[in-house]
């Protein structure tokens, strides 16, 4: 009996000795490699109607990446192109409470991270981990006197097409190990699953633990083009009325530089969007916050494809 109590409270204080995981509050941002600086600025800025708050350089003068801010929590991050030709997508972000109780956390599971938690030169404290489909993901949480909580206030009142980042995509080749670091190891809940004909599961939305941003698994099986690409790795900003906001969109003076069509539908979610492209060919989806009639769509019992 005593050996049992024992072993029992060797147990529990075992488990009570292991790093817990500290809140995961939402999506911070999406960070895009584009080609051209100044169209990719046009789209965002002009277009779209969203503020530059701050940008960095590199020690040469030249641009290392500039910030569009979207509301005071979150940010598409621009940097110019590696290389020509390339994947259009840099990294993600999720904005967590503790940046160092998260290192402490994802060290103790086995995950690779650096022997401390630096401050970024946003003087945000932030590091890098790599999901099992080789994304990176940026952990950052704001800090009191870094640029974010600096620009408080500021840069929100152009024609901003939306005031939130709902979602950010993201290409998953293999669906049971990004649910395990996603699900098991970050905490995100599943919300819904997607198929476009039912046969093969095509989307995952896995929601962030203690907040509603999530994070949306693009689901693929064969070989990817670049377009494809653009397409599949993007952002999603919440609008409250499409039909509206792509009326907006028509009659700014930026349409004249967007030589697409602007095209709303119901997606197999059912609920209203348009895709929007940027110069680089990375989608910004506007998309309602509800279904068509107010009840959630069905989530897919389709199997994914590999």
């Amino acid at each position: 009996m005593k050996s049992s109590l024992l072993s029992l409270l060797l147990i529990a204080a075992a488990a009570a000795a292991e790093p817990s995981r500290p809140k995961i509050l939402g999506v911070a941002h999406i960070a895009l490699y584009v080609h051209d600086i100044a169209q990719a600025r046009n789209f965002y800025k002009e277009f779209l109607g969203y503020g530059e708050p701050f940008k960095l350089d590199n020690p040469d003068g030249s641009l290392s990446l500039t910030f569009i801010k979207i509301n005071e929590d979150q940010y598409i991050e621009l940097f110019p192109e590696k290389s020509p030709n390339s994947d259009r997508l840099a990294h993600i972000a999720i904005q967590v409470e503790n940046a160092e109780a998260m290192r402490v956390y994802l060290a103790s599971r086995g995950v690779k991270v650096p022997a401390s938690t630096p401050k970024g030169r946003t003087k945000n404290s932030n590091f890098m981990i790599t999901d099992p489909d080789g994304h990176l993901v940026e952990i950052v949480q704001y800090e009191p006197d870094g640029f974010t909580r600096r620009e408080a206030g500021k840069y929100l009142d152009g024609p901003r097409i939306s005031k939130r980042i709902a979602h950010v995509g993201i290409t998953v080749a293999k669906l049971e190990p990004a649910m395990k670091f996603y699900g098991e190891l970050l905490g995100f809940r599943e919300l819904w699953r997607g198929s476009k004909e039912g046969k093969v599961l095509d989307w995952v939305n896995m929601r962030v633990p203690d907040g509603d941003d999530y994070i949306e698994f693009m689901l693929y099986n064969e070989p990817l083009s670049l377009a494809r690409l653009g397409s599949l790795n993007h952002v999603c900003l919440e609008v409250p009325d499409i039909q509206a906001a792509a009326a907006d969109l028509e009659h700014r003076p930026a349409r004249a530089s967007y030589k697409r069509p602007i095209e709303t539908k119901v997606g197999v979610n059912r609920k209203r969007q348009l895709n929007l492209f940027d110069p680089g060919g990375t989608r910004s989806e506007l998309m309602e916050p509800k279904t068509v009639d107010g009840i959630p769509a069905q989530s897919s019992a389709a199997p994914p494809a590999r």
